[in-house]
């Protein structure tokens, strides 16, 4: 079972392959691995001990990050990320980031998203469209067209708690105006914007 790989210098947890989202353009649908390493399909979800042992026992001498990405939507196991990402904060100087859809509130309602103060440094939201009917042929959720706002609602409290929010799109399944939207779209919101590109291999989203 694989909880931690590495990728370009970085170290990704993945906790989970549960996810709310069937994107067009997922790299799940192009393989079961990242990089080098083994296959990230889960036989079943590590438990919480599970992960911060296998943190622990991991050799991350000159990894100065955490990311929770992996081949499932992080936020799925919400809490448990939260006492992984404690846990890392107290043992090492690492910072720790989430790559996210942004539907946490969806998925878990009663999460809090102001227990990621001082706890998580900077989090990836995916925006991947610049309107709710785009974003619902592109992400196909399944909470539907009111999932496209939350992912939005969702970034501005994440702004104003950790600060460090990104957004993301890629590139090849949208126009050059919808990308052109969508930075304007990030720009209103003072989110900075980045445009990923589609990705066949066995590369990663970072």
């Amino acid at each position: 079972m694989t909880i931690f790989y590495e990728f370009e210098g970085k170290l990704y947890a993945n906790i989970t392959n549960r996810c709310p989202c069937a994107c067009v353009f997922c790299i799940r649908k192009n393989g079961d691995v990242i990089g080098d390493s083994d296959s990230l399909w889960l036989e079943r979800e590590p438990t919480l001990d599970e992960i911060i042992a296998a943190f622990d026992a991991y050799d991350k001498e000159g990894i100065k990050e955490l990311v929770f990405c992996g081949y499932g939507e992080p936020m799925e196991r919400a809490d448990v990320l939260m006492e992984v990402a404690r846990h890392v904060k107290r043992v090492t100087d690492m910072k720790v980031r989430i790559n996210t859809n942004g539907l946490v509130n969806l998925i878990d309602p009663s999460f809090d998203v102001y227990s990621m103060r001082y706890i998580i440094d900077s989090i990836s939201v995916s925006l991947n469209a610049p309107d709710s009917d785009t974003y619902y042929e592109i992400t196909q959720p399944a909470f539907g067209l009111p999932a496209y706002h939350s992912m939005i609602s969702f970034a501005l409290l994440a702004k104003n708690i950790v600060g460090d929010v990104t957004f993301t799109v890629v590139d090849s399944f949208l126009s050059e105006k919808q990308i052109a939207d969508c930075q304007k779209l990030a720009d209103d919101l003072h989110i900075p914007l980045r445009v990923r590109h589609y990705v066949t291999d066995n590369e990663s989203y970072t």
